[in-house]
């Protein structure tokens, strides 16, 4: 058994985390500000003694003891992350610091949980880890790719310096139960619309792709990149390689879901990425990981829980 803490604890991949953790019978430490994260992701936890959750801001500093830490605090989609974009950026750098101090301080091993946004709007196609990336540094994205891109370079610089013991992976594109409705994000707000039996919203032609992961697929890979040898840092890619049009989402939820839904166009948000896949050969390779739920299967899922969720 470790004692694990998990920052961002009660959000969509947070919950998740806590879940498959508790099940390897570890102690785990949710710490959530709730400003995205929710109580209903975690309440099925509650009673598990093994279990404990903190409301704190990571923006300030924590005294715990812990084995390892799972930094995934910071909102992570653009409605979310654009509400206050100071505020983001002093929770991806400013949180990076403080967890990055205390693992020096306990001696952990630390998870950073970076994004596919560090990439930006891509210049190569799919992205490996060796990309430096094609990102507006003053754009509305900017507080969370250049947010995520320096906490980064300070989980390097404390391995550098300190020989602290980091794990650094790269989200991309990630969905499943739990996500929240609300969001903007393109998975859940297709399916909501559909369930409401809304118009589809598609910005620009709909011929901009993503690569789309399942939760449970994204989760595996973390506890196996956590599992590593010491000296292998990463940053290492997760996501589904299999890449589809935004056009090509919205007609599988649609048959999926049902109804009379049609698909409406709105102009491109700025910014906003055209390409975006994975190269997961380092996944692979180091870690013996790739993503085993096929997008209708996971898509069938995630409705479920939206329709249960809209029906309360």
């Amino acid at each position: 058994m470790k004692r694990i803490l998990i920052t961002g604890g009660a959000g969509f991949l947070g919950s998740h985390l806590c879940d498959r953790l508790l099940k390897e019978g570890h102690d785990v430490l949710c710490v959530d500000n709730f400003f995205t994260g929710s109580k209903t992701n975690i309440a099925h936890l509650m009673g598990n003694p093994y279990f404990e959750i903190m409301r704190h801001d990571v923006t300030f500093p924590l005294y715990v003891e812990v084995d390892q830490i799972y930094n995934l605090a910071c909102p992570a989609s653009p409605v979310h992350y654009q509400f206050d974009p100071v505020q983001t950026t002093k929770t991806s750098v400013h949180g990076a610091i403080n967890m990055l101090g205390l693992a020096k301080r306990v001696k952990a091993r630390i998870f950073q949980a970076s994004t596919s946004e560090v990439y930006g709007d891509p210049a190569v196609h799919p992205q490996p880890e060796g990309y430096w990336g094609h990102v507006n540094p003053i754009g509305p994205r900017s507080c969370y790719d250049e947010g995520k891109r320096c906490a980064e370079t300070l989980f390097f610089d404390y391995h550098t310096q300190h020989n602290l013991d980091i794990k650094v992976v790269r989200i991309f594109n990630t969905y499943g139960p739990r996500m929240h409705p609300n969001d903007g994000r393109v998975v859940s707000n297709f399916i909501v619309q559909a369930l409401k039996g809304e118009d589809i919203t598609i910005y620009g032609d709909g011929s901009q792709t993503r690569s789309f992961c399942y939760v449970d697929d994204l989760i595996e890979g973390f506890v196996r990149m956590m599992g590593t040898e010491a000296g292998f840092t990463g940053p290492v890619n997760l996501g589904n390689p299999n890449e589809f049009s935004m056009l090509e989402l919205a007609e599988k939820v649609l048959h999926l879901v049902g109804g009379q839904s049609k698909l409406v166009y709105q102009p491109l948000p700025i910014d906003d990425p055209r390409q975006r896949q994975p190269n997961i050969a380092l996944a692979k390779e180091k870690l013996g990981w790739v993503p085993e739920v096929e997008l209708e299967d996971g898509l069938k899922e995630t409705i479920a829980y939206f329709r249960k969720l809209l029906a309360k």
